[in-house]
């Protein structure tokens, strides 16, 4: 039974180190982009997201203001 315990306790170590090491490397491959990178990523989603949105409304023929500055 302890031996059972010693290997379930390795796994998890093991477990959290392999989370620990993707976490690491997906903050290298964020921290790569520049803040004009990073800016243009957002528009282009957001764009798509409003495209995306619309088409489902479409036939409603109204479109919300709410967000609109």
């Amino acid at each position: 039974m302890r031996r059972m315990w010693k290997w379930i306790g390795l796994a998890g170590v093991a477990g959290v180190v392999a989370g620990g090491a993707l976490v690491v490397r997906d903050q290298r491959k964020r921290r790569a982009y520049t803040a004009d990178e990073v800016r243009a990523r957002l528009h282009q989603r957001w764009a798509e997201s409003n495209a995306e949105s619309f088409q489902s409304k479409s036939g409603s023929g109204s479109v919300s203001t709410a967000n609109k500055r």
